[in-house]
């Protein structure tokens, strides 16, 4: 059993930085007091980090470079390593909000919850959707039931290929780019301002049809829009466009994507899970066989049909 406390981890002389203002450590609601013991079912590296940084201030960096340079012990791949592992146990995940500056102008800026009790996948989803979800400690992930793959905005996107052949989007990108859209639908945009956005002024010729997509979908982002006359207040849920901002993202690689495809906070790739779509390649020695058959019944029919001398 490893002891959760803070000495284990050697601080550097020089105070903790601070992230950029919005960015850095937020620490998650609704959490038990601290304690001795708080991080015992941990190994001892990811315990004694997890304690350094559940006393870290709010907006702390706290990235693996920045941790081992604060931490004597561990150099970066250590704490990128228990950061992944401290995901998987529940203590963390690394979301991006949209929140309104002082200006009065929206950005994004990327966080990483941290929660001294651990959580399972579904407590961090409701936390994701701006619930403040109430649930006992939870060391190991609860299973829960799969879903749909193909939901509406996977839908639209692999739409949007009919529309314009040069944004045919892959089954990989339409997932990629699902969390994306969906934020343009819950700012109150309907679907075909999406399509237009995507389809309307493209290059003579799209090289990366999902890049281009993620770069308009991220640069175009519609503004928040004040909810259309419905029922009375108490009468339906709460209106789309008041539904907090929020993306997760993988905590080793920061790729984004739906809370039920990052289960412990990480992507397949991180997890060390095949590519669902490995099977779909060709054999190399496949191509090359058939190649060489092409190239035979070229030469032949160019020899038959040859003039004679």
């Amino acid at each position: 059993m490893a002891d959760a406390d803070s000495s284990a981890a050697q601080r550097s002389p020089h105070p903790h930085p601070a992230a950029a203002p919005g960015y850095g450590k937020r620490t998650a609601p609704d959490q038990a007091p601290r304690r001795r013991g708080d991080f015992a079912h941990l190994r001892a590296r990811e315990a004694s980090i997890a304690a350094f940084v559940d006393r870290l201030p709010e907006g702390a960096a706290m990235d693996a470079k920045t941790l081992a340079a604060h931490l004597a012990d561990y150099g970066q791949a250590a704490c990128r390593t228990a950061l992944r592992r401290l995901s998987e146990a529940g203590h963390l995940r690394r979301v991006t909000e949209r929140i309104k500056g002082d200006g009065g102008s929206w950005h994004w800026v990327t966080r990483t919850y941290f929660s001294r009790t651990a959580r399972d996948d579904a407590w961090w989803e409701a936390l994701l959707a701006g619930g403040v979800p109430s649930q006992a400690v939870a060391p190991q992930p609860v299973p829960r039931a799969p879903r749909p793959s193909r939901s509406r905005v996977y839908l639209l996107l692999a739409s949007v290929g009919r529309v314009d052949p040069r944004m045919t989007l892959s089954a990989a990108e339409c997932q990629s780019l699902e969390a994306l859209a969906s934020q343009w639908l819950d700012l109150g945009a309907r679907e075909e301002e999406v399509v237009r956005a995507l389809t309307v002024g493209l290059p003579p010729e799209v090289h990366s049809a999902g890049a281009l997509a993620r770069r308009r979908l991220t640069d175009k982002m519609p503004p928040e829009r004040e909810p259309e006359p419905g029922p009375r207040p108490g009468s339906g849920p709460e209106p789309s466009s008041r539904r907090p901002l929020r993306i997760l993202e993988c905590t080793i690689c920061r790729t984004s994507g739906r809370p039920e495809a990052l289960p412990g906070g990480l992507c397949r790739d991180c997890r060390g899970l095949p590519s669902p779509y490995a099977d779909c390649r060709s054999d190399p020695a496949e191509i090359h066989r058939r190649s060489d058959g092409i190239r035979r019944a070229m030469r032949a029919v160019m020899q038959a049909t040859a003039l004679p001398s």
